[in-house]
């Protein structure tokens, strides 16, 4: 059973406090998060609350309805699409008589059941333990409730509730060490990169909005990509080559959603810090979604908290996919707004757009170019040589003693050149 709460305000209009998208469609967000690990919905629906319970979020009258629907559907989770704290989660799973998981629970099931790689199960098992920790009396079974008083009067089980929460504190201090191992080392791949002048485009966006699928259409690679939310958990990346052969590094990312518990944010920082090495970002969102907006909202409140926005990042450039799914004179409309500086329109299944895209792209990379003119003895062949490989030729005239070319140089490979190619430029 999923349970999509609507906490109200208590002024006359009676709003939902968390009014940025409809109940329904939230609801609909939540049974898609089910469905990413194959649970089976016996029942969902939308449960106003005007006065949260500290106890139990939802009021008497309620708790008893969801207790006999369990009870007569015979359901093994109850999934609350809103954050519970440990004793609402404990209560709940008392009165209803199963087992009990809030939002950040069920995308934690997700994230678990995804992650392939050591790096992404390390993350996993970092969010999972930090969330986990404050649940101590609720989740282990063979524990008892801590009692007041001193001494003797303590609980039998406080004892061993300090010692199993001093072993989950000492392998989250394992874990992160790990994790700062991976970061080094992703610095030093990040080093190699750079030293190679192929600048990195991240892709971002709302999970599920197909950015593997973009990424895939622009690699020609076969990175997984499904209709499911949180498809992709590992960053993958991959070279590209743009339309006038510059090369650069594409940078598919984990999925943004609303609500992201901070310390998910935290646990996958190690992942999402190809986002902060980025030239260039591509906000990927799904145009024909009813919650577009909504979704775009979550996606730069997330990269704001990991520190990219418009003064200190990369360029964002957003990037409308899944216009195969309008209506044609609504995707006609889209296409003629857009222009040819605002946001590029396409879909990734189909390829329409593609080609604006890595043009975009290109004229985005070749903005601080050097355009210049070198002269080089036709005897200096390794020199000739040396130029292919650090400059892009746009135009060459040979001569008896002298190849002449016109050449663009990027920004990256500005200072090299110049020092390798000195003697022989031009003006």
């Amino acid at each position: 059973m999923i349970i999509e709460p609507v906490l109200l305000t208590r002024d006359a209009a009676q709003s939902d406090l968390r009014g940025n998208r409809s109940p329904e469609a939230r609801l609909e967000e939540a049974i898609g998060l089910s469905a990413a690990i194959n649970l089976t919905i016996l029942h969902s629906g939308v449960v106003k609350i005007n006065n949260p319970k500290p106890a139990t979020l939802f009021g008497e009258g309620k708790v008893a309805e969801l207790a006999g629907i369990v009870a007569s559907e015979d359901l093994d989770l109850v999934v609350i699409d809103h954050p519970l704290s440990p004793v609402q989660q404990r209560n709940l799973e008392r009165r209803l008589k199963t087992k009990v998981i809030d939002r950040t629970g069920l995308i934690l099931e997700i994230f678990g059941d995804r992650a392939r790689t050591k790096e992404g199960r390390l993350q996993v098992d970092l969010a999972h333990l930090t969330w986990q920790k404050s649940r101590l009396v609720r989740s282990w079974t063979h524990l008892e409730r801590q009692r007041g008083g001193a001494g003797f009067m303590g609980g039998p089980g406080e004892t061993q509730i300090e010692a199993d929460r001093r072993q989950i504190q000492e392998r989250i201090i394992a874990l992160q060490k790990q994790l700062e191992q991976v970061r080094r080392t992703r610095d030093l791949h990040r080093k190699k990169r750079k030293k190679i002048p192929q600048p990195v485009v991240a892709l971002v966006g709302y999970t599920n909005a197909g950015k593997s699928t973009l990424f895939n259409r622009l690699t020609e690679s076969d990175v997984f990509a499904k209709d499911l939310l949180f498809a992709t958990l590992d960053p993958t990346l991959r070279k590209v080559t743009l339309p006038h052969g510059r090369e650069v590094i594409l940078s598919d990312t984990v999925g943004f959603i609303s609500d992201l518990p901070t310390h998910l944010v935290a646990a996958f920082r190690a992942t999402l810090e190809e986002v902060l090495e980025a030239d260039l970002i591509l906000h990927v969102r799904d145009i024909s979604h009813p919650d577009t907006d909504a979704q775009a909202e979550d996606v730069k409140k997330t990269l704001t908290d990991l520190g990219v926005d418009a003064l200190t990042g990369a360029p964002v450039v957003e990037v409308w996919n899944k216009i195969d799914c309008l209506d044609p004179a609504y995707r006609d409309k889209l296409l003629e707004d857009a222009g040819d500086e605002g946001p590029i329109a396409l879909s990734a299944l189909t390829g329409e757009g593609i080609d604006q895209l890595s043009q975009r792209i290109d004229a985005f990379m070749a903005q601080n170019d050097d355009i210049l003119t070198v002269r080089i003895p036709v005897a200096e062949g390794a020199l000739l040589a040396r130029l292919y490989q650090m400059a892009e030729v746009l135009e060459r005239n040979d001569a008896e003693d002298f190849v002449t070319a016109e050449v663009r140089v990027t920004d990256k490979q500005r200072g090299p050149f110049r020092e390798t190619f000195a003697a022989f430029i031009d003006g």
